[in-house]
């Protein structure tokens, strides 16, 4: 039997996301790839898109295209 298990590798131990399905068997353990804790992209400073985006003044108010169904 063939069973795909993922997990972590950390401090020389295998921490798997889920129970195996059997209690005892032989296992082959492949490193993926090495995980990085630093985050991928950086944190944006708040009001980086300050100005880019606009609301209409009357974005509220009833469109004239819907008068008919109101």
């Amino acid at each position: 039997m063939l069973t795909a298990v993922r997990g972590i590798y950390e401090n020389g131990q295998v921490i798997l996301d889920e129970p195996l399905p059997t209690q005892h068997a032989k296992v082959i353990v492949t490193i993926i790839e090495e995980i990085d804790d630093k985050p991928l992209l950086k944190k944006r400073p708040f009001g980086t898109m300050k100005g880019t985006i606009w609301m209409a003044d009357d974005f509220n108010e009833p469109l004239d295209d819907l008068k008919e169904y109101m």
